[in-house]
């Protein structure tokens, strides 16, 4: 038997296209339709129905950039019509290849009811089924011109990302606006041949089920009246029954579909527009529900769903009745699906503890699942997180994207830094925006990577970013999947549904251990500085404004201020979104972003004011008092409380350096900076050993040329080092004379930009500080910084949330080769047996580590590179242009335990304040390897103090957590400040709590204050 399936499905294609899908709407008769542009930003749904437009027409176009026209269409029914299925057939220009990267629209009754979303594969609003004939029909339409930015040259550098930019040029011009007849027969044909063909397609060339398909494929093509479609419609589908009723075979591999619609939070477009893409969306959603019973919607990130309840509570209204009834599932449990590699420990302990609330207040819904398909890897303190919300599951897909190496399990347990495990899926059809295509259950099922074992997999199936979520066709080609010989079988299904099978089935699955690192989109922990400045600062920002006015509120009766600080975490919160703080997003979204960290900033400092002004007391006494809220003692004064000032012992010498330059010493350390203002030596007295590799320079700046080969602000690619310019050239390198230290500075000059550095050594100080000023207008270009040191280490510390991981410092395997491009926290730590090494910084994420074979000794430089700065053009053609400002310190003879101190220290600086009276403070630690992450008056109001504590140097740790006030009890608490049941008694005795923490161990204590 020869194969005629190319011939078939050629035929199938050209008929489809043209004759039967055309014929799906066979009779239509023109919508009357008006315009009114809204000037400016959008306006309320109220004032766009109330609006008074003007006659526009089919073939018209409509649309600038970022624009909002409110078309009002109106019309009748034909009274010939009667009995026949009717609906409306609005089409605003769509593209249908990139449903969600264009115009959209939401569609009002006339009195501001919404009806549902228009999007290019859902253009349809139903009318009847069947109608009278005769019926009036009005609708409004919000409709969003958003510009393509993505298109497909999705590099090109566009000015369409700004408001301000972007121009006023029509984008779209309106393709039709008409009442139709939808012949369902045709529809459902239209259904039947796509699943049939499409599972034809993917089956081996020698099945015979596959023969079955073609042979029914070509009857029922036979029986279709090219002319007449309608008429021949119900006879072509008969000859398909017998093909797609014969049943799944038992072994066929389960996929749990879910309605899915993932939605950046801003990408594309600026965060106004997302308020709008998920209205639009959770209307589309909540119609299809009605309509079709088995279906089941999953929406996660807490923020969505609150601005669907501040700005469109009329849907909100309908989402909260579908998830009532279990239809429309809350998933995630997380503010906003955000990064996870670059958030503080704080941060993304609130992440779970905002959404996970909203959830519990708004639906009484608890999630044990965190949904994240689309974060750009993650980092491995998470699994203890997400345990201690109280959840015990994960999704993602996006490690699928990875470049080099395939991860090597779809189902497995992941187990974090401190040995928390989290049963974790990777789904295998690997795309978030599933539409049910053969290839994709085809693809779902070949690729599961853990047959023999295991047999389910999740599906999420949706148009996202706009795109509408779930259609009416997915649903049904899911009908025919249900049990389909040759196919995997497919079920609606909640996330928790499916956790719960996957898990029963496979209660011994692979462990992987550590981080997961996406292959891709390194470039991330780079761009868009300011966004991540931002978001370092306001972090901190938000430690010391809960410290102090808690503090305050114990020691004075100082008012906290629950509902402000709140409200700032979340807006904290919401820009750590994984195209936010990652730098992913367009201009406008940046823009926005450091316009409210200003403002975050603002509030934040006026908190901490109000507290530490009501802690200091009279500030006529004339008393500077030092408040400091890092974790640790520093200047005389101890963590977390406020004294006078001690003088740091001993002092520091400037002298000329042989060859040109100077030499700093204070005791501690001698450095050595030579004429081109490079560091040439950094020598640790009391250890006799020397930091900077023998004739290396140390704080040496260096560009790459960075033209990635996709995703121009995502991606480095490793070939960027192939390519480096050492900045060695000085204009000037000049003593300065500044109290209490020692200070060089640098100015350089290299393409269009400049750069100023001071390099200070402090008094009693073992670390040399870093001041770097760069006023960056390069292009396309990567700006490291780099210390070779002088030191053999094969692996390396890096902060992460709650304490850190290794990475090593070789290439032995191709997975260790593709981490060329890492993220930290605040310090990465390199050490030899008894001598380490920690370079700590302000705001900075990415860097590197290389290790090289010095010939002349044999010796090992380990080169630490900092990533500064780069130059993408997409999707912000201007990022990072203008005057940066980083902190970075380097730690000679440091322990990890240090490195932690150090890069607390150099992120919290200290306050002075003039008054009277000494703060002790509120919780401090007596053992440095426990840190206090936070200190907090509880979220409910109660007055009780919450203390969470983590153990920051990998080993076991005991001590006593010391109370600066009366404390009736301590109970161990969930992150949501819930008692847990299993966690051992903290009795308080002799004013302190008695810990003993496991290596990296986190724990939150409530303590209730006696009366």
């Amino acid at each position: 038997m020869h194969d005629d399936r190319g011939l078939i499905e050629a035929r199938l294609n050209r008929v489809l296209k043209e004759r039967i899908r055309p014929a799906v709407y066979s009779r239509s008769v023109p919508l009357t339709v008006e315009a009114w542009v809204a000037p400016g930003e959008p306006v309320p749904v109220a004032e766009g129905l109330a609006a008074a437009h003007t006659p526009v027409a089919v073939g018209d176009a409509w649309g600038a950039p970022w624009a909002t026209t409110w078309f009002k269409v109106t019309g009748t029914v034909p009274e010939e019509w009667a009995g026949s299925t009717v609906e409306a057939v609005l089409d605003l220009g769509f593209d249908e290849k990139m449903p969600g990267f264009q115009c959209e629209a939401l569609v009002y009754t006339p009195t501001g009811e919404p009806v549902k979303g228009l999007n290019p594969r859902n253009q349809w609003v139903r009318v009847g089924a069947p109608v009278s004939g005769g019926e009036q029909v009005e609708w409004h339409l919000e409709a969003a011109s958003n510009p393509v930015i993505l298109d497909y040259h999705p590099f090109v550098p566009t000015p369409l990302g700004d408001k301000d930019t972007a121009g006023s040029e029509p984008q779209y011009r309106l393709a039709r606006m008409d009442l139709a007849v939808l012949e369902t027969e045709v529809w459902e044909l239209v259904v039947d041949l796509e699943v049939a063909g499409e599972l034809m397609h993917e089956l081996p060339l020698d099945s015979g089920r596959r023969h079955e398909l073609l042979r029914a494929i070509g009857r029922a093509l036979d029986l279709v009246d090219l002319q007449d479609v309608p008429s021949s419609a119900a006879a072509a589908r008969a000859q398909l029954q017998e093909v797609l009723s014969s049943p799944a075979d038992a072994s066929a591999h389960r996929i749990s579909a879910v309605g899915h619609a993932h939605i950046d939070s801003a990408w594309l477009w600026p965060l106004r527009e997302t308020v709008r893409k998920v209205a639009r969306t959770a209307s589309n959603m909540t119609s299809l529900l009605e309509d079709e019973p088995e279906f089941v919607f999953a929406m996660s990130q807490a923020q969505q769903f609150a601005w669907i309840k501040e700005h469109r509570p009329e849907v909100y209204a309908k989402v909260k009745k579908a998830v009532a009834e279990g239809r429309f599932v809350p998933a995630g449990g997380m503010w906003v699906e955000s990064d996870t590699n670059m958030p503080g420990s704080e941060a993304m302990a609130r992440q779970f503890v905002h959404g996970r609330r909203f959830f519990l207040e708004e639906f009484g819904v608890e999630n044990d699942e965190a949904w994240l398909p689309d974060t750009f890897g993650f980092a491995a303190g998470l699994p203890q997180i997400i345990k201690a919300a109280g959840a015990k599951w994960l999704l993602t897909q996006k490690i699928s994207w990875s470049q080099i190496n395939k991860f090597p399990h779809h189902t497995f347990q992941w187990e974090g830094i401190d040995g928390t495990r989290i049963f974790t899926h990777f789904p295998p059809v690997d795309t978030y925006n599933c539409s049910m295509q053969g290839s994709e259950i085809a693809h779902a099922a070949r690729n599961f990577k853990d047959k023999g074992k295991a047999r389910h997999s999740l599906a999420p199936t949706g148009w996202g970013d706009g795109g509408g979520g779930a259609t009416r066709e997915m649903i049904a080609k899911s009908r025919r999947l249900a049990s389909l010989e040759g196919s995997a079988t497919v079920e609606w299904e909640a996330p928790a549904a499916f956790f719960a099978k996957a898990e029963a089935e496979y209660p011994e699955p692979p462990v992987w251990v550590g981080e997961l690192y996406l292959e891709l989109h390194r470039a991330t922990l780079t761009s868009q500085a300011k966004t991540k400045q931002g978001n370092r600062r306001s972090e901190h920002l938000l430690r010391e404004a809960e410290l102090w006015a808690a503090t305050a509120a114990v020691r004075t009766g100082f008012a906290y201020p629950y509902e402000d600080l709140d409200r700032i975490w979340k807006t904290v919160l919401l820009h750590q979104f994984h195209d936010i703080l990652p730098g992913s997003s367009i201009a406008w979204v940046h823009r926005e972003a450091r316009a409210t960290y200003r403002k975050v900033a603002e509030e934040l400092d006026a908190i901490v004011d109000a507290a530490q002004r009501a802690l200091a007391g009279d500030a006529a006494a004339g008393t500077e008092l030092v408040f400091n809220a890092a974790p640790h003692t520093r200047s005389g004064v101890g963590a977390g409380g406020a004294g006078p000032l001690a003088v740091a012992p001993g002092q520091v010498t400037a002298s000329p350096r042989e060859g040109g330059g100077h030499v700093l010493d204070n005791g501690l350390l001698r450095v050595g900076i030579d004429a081109r203002g490079l560091i040439v030596s950094v020598y640790d007295i009391a250890a006799a050993r020397e930091t900077v590799a023998p004739g290396k320079a140390a704080n040496l700046l260096q560009i790459h040329p960075d033209f990635p080969n996709m995703w121009d602000a995502w991606d480095v690619d490793e070939f960027y080092r192939n390519v480096v310019t050492d900045l060695t050239e000085a204009e000037s390198v000049t003593l300065t004379e500044e109290p209490g230290a020692a200070a060089v500075r640098v100015e350089r000059a290299f393409g269009d930009s400049r750069v100023s550095q001071v390099l200070r050594l402090a008094a009693g100080s073992k670390r040399l500080d870093i001041d770097t000023e760069v006023d960056w207008h390069e292009t396309e270009k990567f700006l490291k910084s780099a210390f070779p040191l002088d030191l053999h280490a094969d692996r390396y510390a890096a902060e992460t949330q709650f304490g850190h991981l290794y990475r090593p410092t070789h290439t032995n395997t191709s997975w260790e080769a593709a981490k060329f491009e890492a993220c930290q926290h605040r310090f990465v730590h390199l050490e030899e047996p008894g001598w380490g090494v920690a370079l700590v910084n302000d705001s900075t994420y990415g860097h590197d580590v290389t290790r090289t074979v010095r010939p002349e000794d044999s010796g090992t430089t380990t080169t630490v590179r900092v990533s500064l700065l780069r130059a993408p053009r997409f999707p912000d053609p201007e990022t990072d242009q203008g005057v940066h400002r980083f902190r970075h310190a380097l730690v000679p003879g440091a322990t990890v335990t240090d490195a932690v101190r150090e890069g607390y220290g150099i992120n919290l600086p200290e306050r002075r304040v003039t008054g009277e009276a000494e703060v002790a403070p509120l919780a401090v630690s007596e053992n440095e390897a426990i840190v206090v992450s936070a200190v907090k008056l509880a979220d409910d109001g109660s007055g009780d103090v919450v203390v969470r504590v983590y153990e920051a140097a990998g080993g076991r740790a005991g001590g006593i957590l010391r109370l600066g006030f009366g404390a009736a009890s301590a109970v161990a608490t969930d992150l949501l400040e819930r008692p847990l049941a299993e966690a051992p008694a903290y009795p308080v005795e002799d004013g302190g709590v008695a810990l003993a923490l496991r290596p990296f161990q986190l724990v939150t204590l409530r303590l209730t204050r006696q009366d």
